[in-house]
């Protein structure tokens, strides 16, 4: 069977898909250490896709501990060329409301030093990320999830905290004050790898809570997310069902290319280990 093209990164609550089929496990070994777990190559819709949960198995590794670095170079090294995620958020407006998805197209960082490029080691890279979400694959999200009959916000700021613990009721005022969206923990390192690696990425924002800052949700706890994430988890299955189905097999975004004026460090003065690790990424560049 030929190798997928389509990768499928299933959050908190999604953690397989029913409609998977001839699946197979690979175990992807990376210079970074080791994904979240084995790849689920299948057949979706007709396609190949490469599936993982980012939390692992029975959702043991925080967002503080995730290996995104591996989890991104395991899926080039497949062959991957777009991503579609899935991840549970808290809202910080309103009209966004539990069970709503959003296609944010914005990130704000909060986290703690997490690694989140592939550079460095004797190689510098600077790739553009003022847009890091990829627009034609967001807005392929965004059509298939109302298609599905979820209500979709296109569009907003994610405000990646670092967790594991939920945000103070003082940053979430603050984080509504700044006009911020919606607020996870995980998705920002995968974007910004996503780009150095050339792949598309867009996500689908599952709200599960209003975060602390509502008055009737000022106490989030782990039972109303999961009874959300329920819900969530079925229309992200179906919603990314039917994008896999709709994608066709060329890319006309810049995604595919953003490497190609990123790179600084002169062929000559990259370490041959570092070519090595990194020919998945940069070998069509540096050799």
């Amino acid at each position: 069977m030929s190798n997928p093209t389509i990768g499928i990164i299933g959050g908190s609550g999604l953690y397989d898909m029913a409609e998977l089929t001839d699946r197979e496990e690979r175990v992807i070994s990376t210079p970074f250490g080791d994904p979240s777990g084995p790849y689920v190559v299948a057949t979706l819709r007709g396609k190949r896709v490469a599936f993982l949960a980012r939390h692992g198995a029975g959702h043991r590794i925080s967002p503080s501990e995730l290996n995104f670095r591996a989890n991104i170079y395991g899926f080039k090294v497949l062959g991957v060329e777009r991503i579609l995620s899935a991840s549970a958020v808290g809202s910080l407006k309103e009209a966004y409301r539990p069970l709503d998805i959003v296609v944010p197209d914005q990130f704000f960082d909060r986290t703690q030093g997490r690694l989140s490029t592939f550079f460095g080691r004797g190689i510098v890279a600077h790739v553009g990320f003022a847009h890091p979400v990829c627009g034609d694959l967001a807005t392929m999200a965004g059509d298939c999830a109302e298609a599905v009959g979820a209500r979709v916000h296109r569009g907003g700021t994610y405000v990646n905290m670092e967790g594991p613990q939920f945000s103070t009721l003082a940053e979430s005022r603050l984080y509504r004050q700044w006009g911020m969206d919606v607020i996870g923990m995980t998705n920002l390192q995968e974007a910004k790898l996503a780009r150095e690696a050339e792949i598309c990425y867009a996500t689908l924002a599952l709200v599960t809570d209003y975060d602390c800052w509502h008055p009737d949700h000022d106490t989030v706890t782990v039972e109303l997310i999961i009874a959300n994430l329920t819900t969530n988890a079925l229309t992200a299955q179906r919603t990314i069902a039917a994008a896999v189905e709709q994608l066709g097999p060329t890319r006309t975004c810049a995604c595919k290319d953003a490497l190609a004026t990123a790179i600084i460090t002169r062929p000559d003065h990259v370490p041959e280990s570092v070519k090595q690790e990194l020919a998945p990424i940069i070998g069509k560049y540096v050799r």
